[in-house]
């Protein structure tokens, strides 16, 4: 009886109800895209940061983060003393730079500075279209993710240091910085003439590339020896108070739909009060008139979260097919998003349930 009296009182107000889910919809898609681009953002990233054929990357002493704000620093004349280590095969030079942009959400975009030939052969990226950049030029060349969500072609122009770059080709894998200029243009732009911001370092076949980076702190202690593989969890921590913000807005949009609960239960049962009555002189205890009301909030929730969570895969599924952004859906996250909601709707319902319970029975039979 009490399920088919949950749903009738559902159906009753089927707008009031519908508006319910959908405030609660939303505040379950919040949370769940927040967390999921933010950690699927800094993932990406960090693939393809990793993603650069070598195993080590070698930096300069006192570096500090991953967000391309460092100074060139590294002298490349390091670089012939660095492919003496035993187990080194090669390594090369590169430039990273966080640059002013107008197309991106940050404000600001990562670029690569690189002599292309080595890095090509590193990596192992090859051109799909154009040709390589020319060394000192005003050029650039791009993956080809990054061209088909921009809509660029060969021969377009970019706006970076306050002037125009052209776009002379296109490469792919994705690795590094999506975008990549020369690196002796990035090093006059920057007074980094002679320097680079870090090695790539390229272990032999058959080396255990640790032992490798271990030879390299021993001969280098004080620069800063990064393996590659480990870019990724870098990544995820690099912004120390992420994981703080998430939280708080986990919690917020919480409460937000604890409240959105509150005030539906409360009106309802202020709506219901004679119908109320008329169970308790039916009989029906004080516990089983606020389990009812519990069991109503309570569904709403879960009908609440069902409908963000699938907001959320269809809004992942439009972002994939426009940009490159990647929204990761942990099960962890969607768990605790379950988890937070019910807890969250079982709240909000508390009230009213203990308000319609405490009814007196003749009172609320008097009730208009």
């Amino acid at each position: 009886m009490f399920d088919r009296l949950v749903f009738s009182n559902m159906l009753h107000r089927p707008a009031r109800t519908a508006v319910s889910v959908l405030g609660i919809a939303v505040g379950v898609l919040l949370i769940v895209f927040t967390v999921g681009l933010s950690n699927g953002t800094m993932r990406e990233r960090g693939r393809r940061e990793g993603n650069v054929g070598a195993e080590i990357m070698f930096r300069a002493s006192g570096t500090i983060g991953l967000s391309g704000t460092e100074s060139f620093r590294l002298p490349i004349d390091l670089l012939e003393s660095v492919k003496k280590i035993e187990g080194v095969q090669t390594a090369i030079a590169i430039g990273q730079a966080a640059v002013s942009s107008d197309d991106n959400n940050t404000g600001s975009r990562l670029v690569d500075g690189v002599n292309y030939d080595e890095y090509a052969d590193v990596v192992g990226i090859s051109t799909r279209e154009g040709r390589k950049p020319n060394d000192r030029a005003d050029e650039a060349v791009i993956d080809t993710g990054w061209q088909q969500q921009k809509k660029f072609k060969v021969g377009d122009k970019l706006r970076l240091y306050e002037r125009d770059f052209t776009i002379v080709g296109t490469y792919e894998p994705a690795a590094g910085a999506r975008l990549k200029i020369p690196l002796s243009t990035m090093q006059a732009q920057l007074g980094g003439e002679g320097k680079a911001t870090a090695f790539l370092v390229k272990v032999k076949n058959g080396v255990d590339p640790r032992s490798v980076a271990e030879n390299l702190h021993n001969n280098f202690p004080d620069n800063q020896i990064v393996m590659t593989s480990e870019l990724e969890e870098l990544y995820m921590q690099g912004i120390p108070g992420l994981n703080a913000f998430l939280n708080v807005f986990i919690g917020v949009a919480a409460a937000i739909s604890a409240l959105v609960i509150l005030l539906t239960m409360y009106t309802t049962v202020t709506e219901r009060t004679r119908q109320i009555g008329i169970m308790k002189s039916l009989g029906m205890g004080r516990g089983a008139i606020a389990w009812t009301i519990t069991q109503e909030a309570v569904l709403i929730s879960l009908c609440g979260i069902i409908g963000g969570i699938v907001l959320t895969f269809l809004l992942r599924l439009i972002l994939s097919r426009v940009t490159t952004l990647e929204v990761e859906l942990s099960p962890w996250v969607l768990s605790v998003t379950v988890v937070v909601g019910l807890i969250g709707g079982a709240i909000g319902g508390l009230y009213p349930a203990l308000k319609a319970a405490g009814l007196d029975a003749v009172e609320a039979l008097s009730y208009e």
